[in-house]
């Protein structure tokens, strides 16, 4: 994992908000990650951020993001993990932190789970744009 050479990238706090609006997909959430170029930029830890983000995130999207990403944690190994479980552990907290801030994804895709449709990254940027047939 390398530097990025900017600071345009698709971060997985992004990750965990899209998803794929093609016509006629129900579940489109979360999206698989299938990285080729993933960077890590470290940042000062923000508990108090981290702790906010985590109550409106969705940590079964976030688990899949990380597995994905072929990441290991501490918080990956519990099963049907709860925010309360991650808030009270510092460790698992910075695993988050880590997750949610330093792990930048900057060349690959983002498939729907339902339609296999899959949307580029390039240059950290994910294109979430339908064509004309599928809107």
């Amino acid at each position: 994992l390398a530097r990025p050479s900017s600071e345009t990238t698709m971060r997985i706090i992004t990750h965990n908000m899209l998803k794929c609006n093609m016509r006629g997909v129900e579940s489109g959430y979360p999206l698989i990650i299938e990285a080729e170029k993933v960077e890590v930029v470290e940042c000062d830890f923000n508990q108090e951020l981290v702790e906010k983000i985590l109550k409106k995130t969705q940590l079964s999207a976030l688990q899949s993001a990380a597995k994905n990403l072929k990441l290991e944690g501490k918080w990956l190994e519990v099963s049907d993990i709860s925010v309360e479980t991650i808030l009270a552990d510092n460790d698992m907290l910075r695993e988050l932190h880590n997750l949610l801030f330093e792990i930048h994804v900057q060349e690959g895709s983002l498939i729907c789970p339902e339609s296999g449709r899959k949307f580029p990254i390039k240059d950290g940027i994910p294109n979430m744009l339908l064509h004309e047939d599928e809107v």
